[in-house]
């Protein structure tokens, strides 16, 4: 039997971060309104709002990504843009229900850097990693799924361990504290940065694979 990891989460900065915006009782719906009011790191500062997870409070599998994107920003929700729309597609062709899933990110606000009129992401540091991961850790531990799916090596490595490796691990059983079982794959996003049709085709048949490894394990 493989041991389990003692990497999970990373632990919270001393100064300043999600944990000193908790809610006295612990609920996804306390958590998610204290999460509104959080200032745990500065990039709360630029976003339009807290993206909390969203999905019901009994899902068995749960979809970790790295942060919010701009139309997430915008409507408050998240994997609601052309990557939540390509992960939709892929869950419904491995056989998973969305609706059945509860998806959220790592990081709770948008970072971004102006390009022109545009607002492009920016990848969040160690540091803000940090400060927000209290939220996902509570988040985890309302929900206690059955499979912990990690959507990019951002993710993947805030969760498995900073040495972890997406290209070589991908579509594996894992081992975690945080989860009965973890599989790693790649972000949606990834899929639709592939330099031509035929690239993005591939990369959406090899996310699918991913995720029909889950949906075994959902039985």
């Amino acid at each position: 039997m493989a041991r389990k990891p003692s990497a999970g989460l990373p632990s919270p900065p001393p100064e300043r971060s999600a944990r000193d915006f908790f809610p006295e009782r612990k609920t996804l719906a306390t958590l998610e309104r204290a999460a509104k009011r959080c200032r745990g790191c500065d990039l709360y500062r630029n976003a339009t709002q807290t993206v909390f997870g969203s999905g019901p409070k009994h899902a068995r599998v749960v979809l970790v990504g790295e942060q919010p994107g701009n139309d997430e920003d915008l409507a408050g929700e998240p994997f609601i843009g052309p990557a939540g729309r390509l992960l939709d597609e892929a869950l419904q062709a491995a056989g998973i229900s969305r609706a059945d899933a509860y998806v959220t990110n790592v990081v709770k606000h948008f970072k971004w850097e102006p390009r022109g009129k545009r607002r492009l992401h920016s990848k969040p540091s160690a540091r803000e990693i940090a400060a927000c991961s209290p939220w996902l850790g509570e988040e985890l531990a309302q929900l206690k799924p059955a499979v912990l799916v990690c959507l990019g090596a951002t993710a993947a490595q805030a969760l498995l361990g900073r040495s972890f490796k997406l290209l070589a691990n991908r579509g594996k059983v894992l081992p975690t504290t945080l989860a009965e079982h973890a599989v790693a794959t790649v972000h949606p996003s990834s899929v639709l940065r592939a330099p031509d049709s035929e690239s993005r085709a591939q990369a959406r048949r090899d996310l699918i694979r991913d995720l029909k490894v889950v949906a075994r394990l959902l039985g």
